[in-house]
């Protein structure tokens, strides 16, 4: 794959770019959102990796001018900037995935990769599916059977991670980090308390239950 990567930071930049052309791939760099604008246009690029704050041009307003000029290459949107309301403005705004810093590397590279994929067979991910329950990552709404589910934002970033990862087993530690973006054990039963919710939410009133507690090692979502 080529892939243009879009970030004021030169380390991260050189970081980024190391690890993929490690993986097999070839990178460009763009220092700023009006320089990978410029890049953009030229062409012949699998993937954007965009940062969303940047100087001259930030990255939002440099994927919808792609966007409006018929650009349709995947775009992957890095940021600090987590809360629903950012990742929201970053898909609204033509991003195809959104990953927020920090990251995984093994998860930016899976991320790149799926994104490759769809882009190939001619669709764009922005409805999760796992059985009969159906989240939309535009409209922010969930429905399980046709019937809409109300959700609170932190529900519906875990119900997110969990459609991301079902029939996977999630751990404690995992939602600490990705969902409530600690990276250290508060010793509170927040986690417990907010799939409590979204169990009753998602399972109740349906004959078959979806969220699943592993003993010993965190929870699942099953279809």
């Amino acid at each position: 794959m080529r892939i243009l990567i879009v970030e004021d930071d030169v380390e991260a930049a050189e970081a980024m770019a190391r690890g993929l052309t490690e993986a097999g791939n070839e990178t460009v760099h763009a220092a700023d959102g009006a320089q990978g604008l410029d890049m953009a246009r030229q062409g012949g690029f699998d993937v954007l990796v965009v940062d969303r704050m940047m100087p001259r041009m930030d990255g939002i307003a440099m994927v919808e001018t792609l966007r409006r000029e018929g650009d349709r290459t995947p775009v992957l949107f890095l940021s600090a900037l987590g809360e629903i309301d950012d990742r929201v403005a970053g898909l609204k705004a033509g991003g195809d995935d959104y990953l927020v810093k920090p990251y995984a590397f093994a998860e930016l590279i899976a991320r790149v990769e799926a994104l490759t994929r769809r882009h190939e067979t001619g669709s764009v991910q922005t409805v999760l599916k796992v059985g009969d329950l159906e989240m939309d990552l535009i409209h922010r709404t969930v429905k399980r059977q046709g019937r809409e589910i109300d959700l609170q934002p932190r529900e519906f970033q875990l119900l997110e991670f969990m459609m991301r990862h079902a029939g996977q087993s999630v751990t404690r530690t995992m939602l600490l980090e990705k969902v409530w973006e600690y990276h250290f054990d508060p010793q509170t039963n927040v986690i417990d308390v907010h799939i409590s919710r979204l169990r009753a939410k998602i399972d109740k009133g349906f004959d078959r239950p979806m969220l699943q507690t592993v003993r010993g090692a965190g929870y699942r979502l099953d279809a």
